[in-house]
This record gives structure tokens, sequence and C-alpha cells, in this order.
């Protein structure tokens, strides 16, 4: 899936512009941010598409030299996995 990528958002959208997947990670105190939300529509389901949303955002992060921490619940037992990246 080819993501589009804003300061603080990873997203997709279909042809037609519609919203498929996404994840914000606002900035949240000095490098750190916080996942507050991961939406991926009921069509992509169990493809992983989570998943890879929260890992290209672990990429950057980590060439930015941030951590994170999560109020989104998806994210939080993501981190609790992958300690390296939790602040």
């Amino acid at each position: 899936m080819d993501f589009k990528r804003t300061d603080h958002r990873i997203y997709a959208e279909n042809e037609s512009g519609k919203l498929m997947a996404e994840i914000l990670f606002p900035e949240d105190g000095p490098n750190t941010v916080c996942f507050t939300h991961t939406f991926v529509d009921d069509s992509l389901r169990g493809q992983g598409v989570a998943g890879q949303l929260i890992e290209t955002a672990a990429q950057i992060l980590t060439a930015q030299g941030k951590k994170a921490r999560a109020t989104c619940s998806y994210a939080a037992r993501w981190l609790e996995d992958h300690p390296e990246l939790k602040a």
C-alpha cells in the first residue's frame, strides 16, 4: 500500500480520495510524539495495514531520534512489544 506522509500523519486514500487508512502522531514534548489515532477501513481489516502504518511511523521516529507514547489502544499494545520506541 502506498502511504502519503505529512509531519504527524501517515495515510492512504483510494482512487476516489476516500480515506482508507491513517495514523496520527502529534508532538507530545521534546523528542516525543503521541500516537493518538489509528484507522483502517473495514475493507482492509485483517490485511496488516495498521501494522504497516505504525511500522512506517516507527521508522520515521527512529530516524529522527524520537520516542512515542500512545493514547490509541492499538498503538499502546504495539509499543508494549517495541520498548525501544517507548517514551
